[in-house]
């Protein structure tokens, strides 16, 4: 191996502060570096003068890449080997180019284990200073249909029950004259447009389950519901009850910490009128969605309402490309990090639950011009992220992330949609 970098801690980053070094290694290497340059040539990317749109520092970065590739190359990244003026332009370029560096054996990959972002970052990228979820403006403008689904039940298609049912589906079209100041507002106008889904009105008894914050609490009891909201992270849990004194948030909003990721049941006694989570269901992956799921299923009270944000990948093939281009998310930040389709979505709650997903709202344009303000206003903030303890190796991580994540959007392999749906089938009552 490679001696590791000065300013790089290789306890902290040991696969970015050293590199595959042997002979094998570098005659990879040649193969990776000839292959990346088709791949900006066909890309149309300048890699030398003053015009260049990326310049690499360190032949590392192809060691890198042959050895673990998407994830090499973001860890180069990561490590300083190379840098662009505009990140996600390249990036974007790269994957329209078809850029697919195989990836290496390096095993990435775990359980959920509940990891949140932690509240101090989330303050240097969002615009309210508490939101790290997507974005829906002002400008689009929705426009509705409704379409025929295949139901995944196990009586679909017998005994008098269809094969398929419908859904009303609202696409929102691209957002227009779009500045850093409209962040904050395009982030709450998601969470509305999220508790306009699931229903939630005055006197609606609510879990936020996996909380991602305090942004839907609050705004939930601004419409005077009552909110449980459900956590494993005891420092969101703090960050929680301070922003609700923060907003003079009555006993509406009541913040648990629970030792679980992912809790069987939350409250015992209590079943609840409606259901909402903000981008989790991509973090918890294969095992940790079914049991998130029958979670809900659990305590949805008959009639009650689900409503889910998350992104999902445009296809199945994109969920493949998705995979490997965000592996550093596995790799450094979510374990179970997975992006699914909105077919794997429906057949999740159609096998699992009593929950029928009856509407989506696709907004995959607006959250790419969301990922882009976060940069750059994390861009903007990169002393005061370092002065709470980033170093510049994970600010760069996050900068690669939020990068990448809006290069797949726009390379229209990655959308972001909002399920909603209510309980189809009467259950027996539940002890209390």
């Amino acid at each position: 191996m490679a001696a590791a970098r000065g300013f790089i801690d290789p306890e902290f980053w040991p696969h970015v502060a050293a590199v595959p070094d042997s002979v094998r290694a570098r005659m990879r290497a040649r193969k990776a570096e000839a292959e990346f340059a088709q791949a900006c040539e066909k890309a149309q990317l300048v890699l030398e003068g003053p015009e260049a749109d990326l310049k690499v520092m360190e032949a590392d970065l192809f060691l890198r890449i042959a050895q673990d590739g998407w994830l090499g190359l973001a860890e180069g990244f990561m490590a300083g080997d190379w840098s662009a003026e505009s990140i996600s332009d390249v990036l974007t370029r790269l994957v329209e180019a078809g850029y697919s560096p195989k990836s290496g054996p390096r095993h990435i990959y775990g359980p959920y284990d509940g990891t949140e972002i932690p509240p101090e970052l989330v303050r240097h990228f969002s615009g309210d200073g508490m939101s790290a979820h997507g974005t829906i403006f002002a400008s689009g403008v929705p426009t509705r249909e409704r379409v025929s689904v295949k139901s995944f039940t196990a009586s679909a298609g017998r005994n008098g029950e269809p094969a398929s049912h419908f859904v009303d589906v609202t696409t929102y079209s691209s957002p227009a004259f779009v500045e850093r100041a409209d962040l904050k507002d395009a982030q709450m106008r998601a969470v509305s447009n999220l508790l306009d889904q699931a229903k939630i009105t005055s006197g609606t008894h609510v879990l936020d389950f996996p909380s991602a914050g305090a942004t839907l609490p609050i705004a939930a009891s601004r419409r005077r519901a009552t909110i449980d909201a459900i956590t494993s992270s005891v420092e969101q849990a703090q960050a929680m009850r301070q922003m609700l004194a923060l907003a003079q948030v009555d006993g509406s909003v009541h913040v648990e910490v629970f030792e679980e990721p992912l809790p069987k049941h939350t409250h015992a006694r209590s079943m609840y009128d409606a259901v909402v989570s903000v981008e989790k269901l991509d973090k918890l992956g294969a095992r940790g969605r079914k049991h998130y799921v029958k979670s809900i299923n659990a305590q949805l009270s008959l009639g009650g309402n689900v409503g889910l944000q998350t992104v999902i990948a445009s296809d199945p093939a994109g969920s493949a490309k998705a995979r490997d281009a965000l592996a550093v998310c596995n790799a450094y930040l979510w374990p179970a990090f997975e992006i699914v389709t909105a077919e794997q979505v429906h057949q999740l709650f159609d096998t699992h639950s009593n929950i029928r997903l009856t509407a989506q709202t696709h907004f995959g344009n607006h959250y790419a011009v969301g990922l882009r303000l976060q940069r750059e206003t994390f861009e903007g903030k990169l002393r005061e992220a370092a002065a709470e303890g980033f170093d510049a190796v994970y600010r760069r991580l996050w900068i690669f992330q939020l990068a990448m994540h809006e290069a797949l959007f726009r390379a229209g392999i990655l959308d972001a949609v909002q399920f909603s749906g209510t309980t189809r089938v009467r259950r027996a009552a539940r002890r209390r």
